[in-house]
C-alpha cells in the first residue's frame, strides 16, 4: 500500500505536464493564427457560383445571407436550395432577389435524395444552375464581409490548390445552452485544429465555407461520391488530395451562428461532432483526453497533493494550465464583440460536458441530423435507421 501514495502522485504530475502543455502550445497555436490572419490582396478574380443550402428560418437568417449579396466582386451568382417548397426559408430568398434586383440570385425547390447526406442532396440538385467555373459551398448560418469571396478564392489562383477551406468563429443566441456550444468550437475545437495545423497537419477542411473549381469536382466524381458521408467535408479534402492538389486553409475566419434550443439538441449534435471525429481519426480520438486541459489538471492536482514534495510543483503547473485555459476562452471577448465574464461560470461545466460526451461517443455508432437517425460504419459512411 506504500506505493500507492507515490505511483498516485507521479501519474498526477503527468496529467499535469500533460495539460499544463497541451494548453499553453493551444495557446500559442491560437496567437500565431490570429498574428497572421490579413486581408486578401485585391487581385483580378473570376467569376463565382455561391452554393448556399438552405432549411428552415434559422436564427438570423436574413442578415447571414444578406451579407453573401455585398461581396466585393465584380461578377458573382448565387444559388439558394431547398428540399421543401413549403420552407420559410423561401421568404427570405424572395426578399433578397427583390432588395438586390442586380445579383443573379437563383432558387432551387428539389427533394431529391441521392445519398443518405441530405446536405449533399441539396447541392447536387443546386448544381445545375451554377455559371461559374469557381464554386463556393457555404452553409446557411455564416456570416461574412464584403472581401470574403476576394478571400477564398485568391488561393485559387495557383493551379495546385485544389480546395480552400475557412475556420469559423461561432456566435451564440442568448441561450445558455448555445453559449456552451460556441465555447465547445471556439474555446477547444477550434485551437485544437490549430495545434495540428501548428505541427504541419493539413487535413481540416470545414463545410461552412468550401471553395474549388467545377473542374477539380468533376475529377473526384462530382457531389455523388459524398453523398452517403457522414463527413462530407472531410471526405471532400481527401478526393481532392488524391487528384495531387493541395487544400488551403484560407486566413480569412467566416462568423457562423450558434443556436442550440435545448440541452438535448446540445447532445446529439456534439455527440454527432465526435462521433464523426471517432470515425475519422480511431487512434487520434482515444487519444483526444490528453486535450481536456482542465478537467486533467484538476485530477493531476489531486493526485499530486498527496505528496508533500511535490505541492510547489503541482500548484505551478496546474497555475500554468488554468491561466492558458482563461486565455482560450477570453481571446475572442477582448475585442469588444462579447461580454467578458457572463460566461466564466460556465467553463468548468463546459469541459466536464466535453469530456462526457467524449466518453458518451465510445458507446455507439448511431448519430441525429436534421430530425433523422443514422448509423455510422466505421468508413463513415452513413445509413438511415427506419
Amino acid at each position: 500500500m506504500s506505493l500507492l501514495h507515490p505511483l498516485a502522485a507521479i501519474f498526477g504530475l503527468a496529467s499535469l505536464v500533460v495539460a499544463a502543455g497541451y494548453a499553453l502550445v493551444a495557446l500559442v497555436a491560437v496567437l500565431i493564427w490570429e498574428l497572421r490572419r490579413v486581408r486578401a490582396a485585391p487581385l483580378p478574380l473570376p467569376p463565382v457560383t455561391v452554393l448556399k443550402p438552405l432549411c428552415g428560418a434559422e436564427p438570423g437568417l436574413y442578415a447571414h445571407l444578406r451579407s453573401y449579396c455585398e461581396q466585393d466582386l465584380p461578377e458573382f451568382q448565387i444559388v439558394f436550395g431547398v428540399r421543401d417548397p413549403g420552407d420559410p426559408a423561401l421568404t427570405v430568398v424572395a426578399r433578397l432577389r427583390r432588395e438586390f434586383p442586380a445579383i443573379p440570385i437563383e432558387t432551387v425547390v428539389n427533394p431529391q435524395l441521392h445519398g443518405s447526406n441530405y446536405k449533399i442532396s441539396n447541392l447536387i440538385n443546386m448544381l445545375s444552375l451554377a455559371r461559374h467555373e469557381v464554386l463556393v459551398m457555404a452553409d446557411s448560418d455564416t456570416y461574412v464581409s464584403p472581401e470574403y469571396l476576394r478571400a477564398v478564392t485568391a488561393p485559387l489562383l495557383d493551379g495546385q490548390v485544389g480546395l480552400v477551406t475557412c475556420l469559423y468563429q461561432d456566435v451564440p443566441t442568448a441561450r445558455l445552452w448555445s453559449r456552451l456550444g460556441a465555447m465547445y468550437v471556439n474555446e477547444w475545437y477550434m485551437p485544437s485544429v490549430l495545434v495540428a495545423w501548428l505541427f504541419g497537419h493539413d487535413g481540416y477542411v470545414s463545410g461552412q465555407s468550401l471553395c474549388l473549381r467545377a473542374q477539380t469536382l468533376q475529377a473526384i466524381g462530382g457531389l455523388p461520391a459524398m453523398a452517403n458521408h457522414l463527413a462530407d467535408d472531410h471526405r471532400l479534402g481527401e478526393l481532392v488530395r488524391a487528384q495531387g492538389l493541395k487544400v488551403v486553409l484560407s486566413r480569412y475566419l467566416p462568423r457562423a451562428c450558434h443556436e442550440e434550443p435545448s440541452y438535448e439538441s446540445l447532445r446529439r449534435h456534439e455527440l454527432r461532432w465526435m462521433r464523426t471525429i471517432h470515425v475519422l481519426q480511431p487512434l487520434g480520438f482515444k487519444l483526444m483526453c490528453l486535450s481536456f486541459s482542465l478537467p486533467l489538471a484538476v485530477l493531476g492536482l489531486a493526485l499530486t497533493l498527496a505528496e508533500p514534495s511535490l505541492t510547489r510543483t503541482a500548484w505551478a503547473l496546474f497555475g500554468t494550465a488554468l491561466c492558458a485555459r482563461l486565455a482560450l476562452h477570453f481571446r475572442g471577448r477582448w475585442r469588444g464583440e462579447r461580454r467578458l465574464f457572463p460566461d466564466l461560470w460556465l467553463l468548468p461545466w463546459r469541459d466536464l460536458l466535453i469530456l462526457w460526451v467524449w466518453c458518451r461517443s465510445f458507446l455507439s455508432s448511431r448519430v441525429t441530423w436534421r430530425g433523422n437517425d443514422f448509423d455510422v460504419g466505421s468508413d463513415g459512411v452513413m445509413r438511415r435507421l427506419s
